[in-house]
């Protein structure tokens, strides 16, 4: 169990790291890495106790030349001042700080130690590639982690982390389970290093649990900078039985673009093959800065965690928008970076209220996660709940609560419901635990 731990640790950093996002925005939150304190949190009075705010924090990466998600704290602040307009928690003010990391391990590490210094009683619904630096200092000051995005193995193996969604193995068997019953061939485009060894394990337990044959493992550069025989070579394999359509799965984390790139350009001679990938290396901003419906990714399948952005599920998340954050682009309600922050600002909501009037600090917060308290997400998720090792402590992954994938496809630039294809075993949300209890991650 230790060595398959110590493996599976490694497969997320490198693999889950999305593409470019455009939404860059230039204000004041990119300062916020710094141990100063005050920038970007909601007015209010400082203080942790009696009538004082209650202080959280939540970081991302924003205005960097990689991966960029400022949505999660626009959408933090959105949530903050909401409560506040509504009187707040019990009484009380919620101040939300707000953190730039930079996409880097020195910046992760400053907003876990501001964090501490400011005395938050939780990290919420935040994005960082650097957990293996910020989940230290948290854990060292008693600070529950909430909501991570899943982009790092460490948020399901920690104490202190409180995951909401599968993170990138459930989306990768999710993705194997949906495409046995819609693909003929399948081709799996990964990185060629430790991590990428893992990630056919993880898709050919989707396949195999549909009765599909494995996909074609082909490995690429992680670092190259264009990938035509990569391309040419998965159009090939994926086209080997004329009967049913192939499908290549481009799983090259922030390459993921580069690949498809040279997919489009060597595609033309093959029509019929159809693409699919995983939200981690594709999401909406994405494929808004990759022209949209005229993009690479038109028509391509992609495993989510949530439902599709016009589910009416959503609607009270489009509320608080509305009413907070009207008019500011970087909240795009179908990224799933904004929706992760909401539905853990929603896990934190329930754990206030179920606090009550009683002390509310780190451990108070994290005290009642432990006691077995179940969040109802409105039906975006399944009840959530996070006992000392969960379901999937076998393979590696003792926190992860929520296997739930959907199955979406882009339609005219836009992420929507896949529609049921007989056999794809994908209809609405799956739940995707025991295909993982079978993955051979050894």
């Amino acid at each position: 169990m230790t060595g398959r731990r110590r493996i599976t640790r490694t497969i997320l950093r490198t693999f889950s790291r999305p593409v470019r996002g455009t939404a860059l925005y230039a204000g004041a939150l990119a300062a916020c890495a710094s141990l100063t304190a005050g920038c970007g949190a909601i007015p209010g009075a400082t203080g942790g106790s009696g009538d004082d705010p209650i202080k959280v924090m939540t970081w991302a990466p924003e205005n960097t030349d990689a991966t960029n998600k400022p949505g999660m704290p626009a959408m933090a602040r959105a949530f903050g001042k909401w409560i506040n307009a509504h009187g707040g928690v019990n009484g009380r003010k919620l101040e939300v700080l707000t953190c730039n990391d930079h996409n880097d391990s020195v910046g992760a590490a400053k907003c876990a130690r501001w964090a501490a210094a400011e005395d938050v009683v939780a990290v919420v619904g935040s994005y960082s590639q650097f957990g293996d630096s910020y989940l230290a200092p948290l854990e060292s000051s008693g600070i529950p982690y909430i909501g991570g995005y899943g982009v790092t193995n460490e948020e399901f193996t920690g104490p202190m982390s409180y995951p909401v969604n599968g993170g990138q193995p459930a989306l990768l068997a999710g993705l194997g389970r949906a495409l046995a019953g819609t693909c003929g061939p399948v081709s799996l485009v990964r990185p060629d290093s430790i991590a990428g060894d893992q990630l056919p394990a993880l898709l050919d337990s989707g396949l195999k649990a549909g009765r599909h044959p494995a996909a074609n493992d082909q490995l690429a550069a992680e670092d190259a900078t264009e990938y035509s025989v990569q391309a040419d070579q998965a159009l090939r394999s994926a086209t080997k039985d004329v009967t049913r359509k192939g499908c290549v799965v481009p799983a090259l984390g922030d390459r993921t673009d580069t690949f498809m790139d040279s997919f489009r350009r060597a595609r033309d001679s093959f029509p019929s093959v159809r693409t699919a990938t995983v939200l981690g290396s594709v999401d909406q901003t994405v494929i808004n800065a990759t022209g949209g419906a005229s993009g690479p990714y038109e028509g391509a399948y992609i495993t989510s965690w949530y439902p599709v952005a016009s589910d009416p599920r959503w609607a009270p998340m489009k509320k608080v928008i509305s009413e907070e954050a009207f008019g500011d682009n970087r909240i795009d309600p179908a990224d799933a970076g904004v929706q992760t922050t909401w539905i853990a600002y929603t896990v934190l909501k329930a754990v206030l209220d179920k606090i009550g009037a009683g002390e509310v600090s780190a451990d108070t917060v994290r005290h009642t996660l432990d006691d077995g308290l179940d969040v109802s997400t409105g039906g975006l998720t399944p009840t959530l709940h996070w006992p000392y090792e969960g379901k999937l402590a076998g393979v590696g992954f003792p926190r992860l609560v929520n296997a739930d994938v959907t199955l979406q496809m882009v339609q005219d630039g836009r992420l929507v419901a896949a529609k049921k294809t007989a056999g794809s075993g994908i209809n609405g949300i799956t739940d995707m635990t025991s295909t993982l209890e079978s993955a051979d991650l050894d």
